[in-house]
């Protein structure tokens, strides 16, 4: 499948679920392992789950594979990789310590989102009361 349209699929999947903060990246001069890596932020561990699954069956649905799923034990950090597309959907705090845009982000692709889907959720620490007001 055209890497264009594989990744529309991702982001679809993503968005429907209500993503925040979704970055795309060309990877093809950094790895030969993979074209595209996709960032996208959830705010709970429920949803980070809710976005990887998204993805996992929007993919099964047009016959691709997915060689790896990892992460859904804690929910914090939820990996799909399905070949041509690496997909981390992260909690905020997760994603700003480990900083996967400073290793993979040198090469933005430029896609249509939705509003909601470029916004950054606020980072909570886990030593933070939650304050659903935030």
């Amino acid at each position: 499948m055209e890497i264009q349209k594989l990744q529309r699929i991702v982001i679809d999947a993503l968005e429907d679920v209500k993503a925040q903060d979704i970055k795309v990246f060309n990877t093809t001069h950094l790895t030969s392992l993979f074209d595209r890596v996709i960032i996208a932020s959830g705010t709970s561990n429920r949803q980070t789950r809710s976005l990887a699954q998204s993805v996992a069956d929007a993919v099964r649905k047009h016959g691709i594979q997915i060689i790896a799923y990892e992460g859904t034990d804690t929910g914090e950090w939820v990996l799909l990789d399905i070949g041509d597309i690496v997909i981390h959907c992260m909690q905020p705090a997760i994603r700003q310590y480990y900083n996967l845009e400073a290793v993979w982000g040198d090469k933005p692709v430029h896609v249509k989102l939705l509003p909601q889907s470029t916004q950054v959720p606020p980072v909570i620490s886990p030593d933070q009361a939650y304050d659903p007001n935030i």
